[in-house]
């Protein structure tokens, strides 16, 4: 690594170094999400016209040679693609780079991409310090959420309609006060229960005939408001008795038989 410069980031005061590294000492970390073939297309043709003008960020591991790529993935497997020998960074503390759902700039992350980002970053927590309660992960990940969906991605079924869950889960999920030994435990029952539920819906989907995807979210959109009326902003039911509510709705929805042109 070539340091160019030293300095303190105007708002918060944080110590960063401009560096050029390089490529064989960039790595990506484990919970970073995966690689968008079309976005590294776009941006080696960008960089061929261009060049290579926006500096990656990287941090480093104490005691571990090379640099993870916080945020600019894409942007140096392009670079590789281009014959590039070394890049330009931003070199931030770790701590700073653990806030992983902040920095994806290049492309803002789908649902099934936070949640699978939530649990790879969950893992590494679990792995690192078991003993840590999963309330302290709230500064790192956004959603309680997207932890459930994860286990669920991840765990369980990799083709899950995530995103048509994504609204309920916000309103019935949470961070728990749970050393994550034990908490990882209670993700995956709450995942096997969203799956169960998932499965429902998919029967539903498929007994009404419906061929549009997003009619997925639109069944379960229908089934909550079923339960909890039409502009619920908040629900007091606990996570399982909520779903288990949803989940029959869904049932009777199917029962009922309803059009796509009755759930827009």
């Amino acid at each position: 690594m070539k340091v160019l410069a030293e300095y303190n980031d105007p708002i918060k005061g944080i110590p960063l170094k401009f560096a050029l590294i390089p490529v064989g000492e960039l790595k990506v970390p484990p919970f970073q999400r995966d690689l968008s073939e079309l976005l590294v297309k776009r941006l080696f043709i960008s960089m061929e016209k261009l060049g290579f003008l926006h500096p990656i960020i990287v941090y480093q591991e104490e005691g571990e040679e090379g640099f993870y790529v916080i945020d600019g993935q894409h942007r140096l497997e392009a670079a590789k693609m281009l014959g590039a020998k070394e890049l330009p960074a931003i070199v931030i503390p770790k701590d700073l780079a653990l806030n992983i759902m902040e920095f994806n700039t290049e492309k803002p992350p789908n649902i099934r991409e936070k949640a699978s980002q939530a649990y790879r970053l969950y893992k590494q927590f679990l792995e690192l310090n078991p003993e840590m309660e999963e309330l302290e992960l709230a500064f790192y990940i956004e959603e309680p959420s997207y932890i459930t969906l994860g286990f669920v991605l991840e765990e369980i079924n990799k083709k899950f309609p995530a995103g048509a869950f994504e609204n309920l889960l916000k309103k019935i999920d949470e961070f728990l006060s749970l050393p994550l030994a034990e908490a990882a435990e209670e993700r995956r029952r709450r995942a096997k229960k969203v799956y169960e539920v998932g499965e429902v819906l998919n029967a539903v989907y498929e007994k009404l005939g419906m061929t549009n995807a997003l009619m997925k979210t639109e069944l379960l959109r229908k089934a909550v408001q079923r339960v909890y009326g039409k502009r619920v902003r908040k629900i007091e039911d606990d996570f399982y008795t909520a779903l288990e509510k949803v989940k029959k709705a869904l049932e009777e929805i199917g029962e009922e038989g309803i059009g796509e042109g009755e759930l827009l």
